[in-house]
């Protein structure tokens, strides 16, 4: 990392707190290396002696000020944005439909139209950032995302570092084949290949049942998966119940098979870095359900099958899985 210096002179005329300064100007010196910044505009200008950037004074007071007035809200970090602030950043992984997933370059689904209409009910105001969804939980560590819905099943390991919101949706993982295929459940797999997602509730329960992972195919998102099994490169995939569903329902060649293998729910992921949102969230989801927005986004894309719906308040601690 950079390091940068202040001038005792510097440090001496100014009261702002030192760790919101350091933050900034961190944020500043990334922009300089990104941006084209004329060289006598510089921020940090070289220091022959110790091989360090020192900060160029003048420009960063001119730079300062429109921060401290809140016209430059991009280069705030998360530091800044958190003391406050109405505006919330959330993550979305858009291989996920029917929750999420982008139409001509719209991200829609079921968990966007809700993460919306939470916002709402509680005045905040929502930024749609897309990520793989193995970026999600470094993300919301630290603090790049303030929250999160992608479908994340609420697990043990996952409340170590991050928060969750009361539980939204009751899922579970089922297996999806080729119509005239020979398996009939979990135990028909040995010995098949078998395409999932990474980072998934899915690959840990293969992992955790003693599945050869030399037969498992991981991929990125969960389409290139069901391509897999479309092109023969997989006998079954394992996924996410309404996945699996929605999926069905738009190709007439493959079925589902045997029971649901886990029984768990999905939530909204919040940085540790916010604690006051997870009230806020909360108290938006009980909202929309009262409203009846919540009901309606499982007609719209369910049709009407309200299986997954959570009607009560169910915590993440009494209903999260162990990996």
């Amino acid at each position: 990392m950079i390091r940068f210096v202040l001038t005792s002179r510097l440090d001496h005329s100014h009261s702002v707190s030192g760790q919101v300064i350091s933050a900034w100007l961190q944020t500043l010196q990334n922009i300089q290396r990104i941006s084209r910044i004329p060289r006598n505009f510089l921020l940090f200008r070289p220091n022959s002696s110790r091989g360090e950037p020192i900060l160029n004074r003048k420009s960063f007071i001119m730079l300062l000020t429109p921060l401290l007035f809140g016209l430059v809200p991009a280069a705030v970090p998360h530091a800044a944005r958190a003391a406050g602030s109405t505006s919330i950043v959330v993550g979305a992984d858009t291989t996920f439909p029917p929750f999420e997933t982008e139409v001509d370059g719209k991200v829609t689904g079921f968990d966007i139209d809700m993460i919306k209409a939470i916002a709402k009910a509680e005045g905040l105001t929502v930024t749609i950032k897309t990520l793989p969804f193995d970026g999600i939980i470094p993300s919301l560590q630290t603090g790049a995302l303030d929250a999160a819905v992608a479908g994340i099943t609420i697990k043990s390991s996952r409340l170590q570092n991050v928060d969750f919101s009361d539980a939204y949706y009751k899922s579970g993982l089922s297996i999806l084949v080729k119509k005239g295929s020979d398996i009939k459940d979990f135990a028909d797999l040995k010995g098949h290949v078998v395409a999932t997602k990474t980072a998934t509730s899915s690959a840990d329960y293969l992992q955790q049942h003693g599945f050869d992972m030399n037969h498992v195919k991981q991929f990125q998102d969960i389409d290139s998966a069901y391509e897999a099994l479309e092109t023969g490169g997989a006998d079954a995939v394992l996924f996410d119940n309404p996945v699996n569903v929605n999926f069905k329902t738009l190709h007439p060649n493959v079925k589902t098979v045997g029971p649901l293998l886990t029984g768990e729910y999905y939530g909204i992921a919040i940085s540790k870095k916010r604690p006051g949102l997870v009230a806020k969230i909360n108290a938006g989801l009980a909202a929309i359900k009262k409203n009846g927005v919540y009901h309606q986004l499982f007609v719209k894309y369910f049709g009407g099958d309200t299986s997954g719906a959570v009607n009560g308040v169910l915590k993440p601690a009494t209903v999260a899985v162990s990996d």
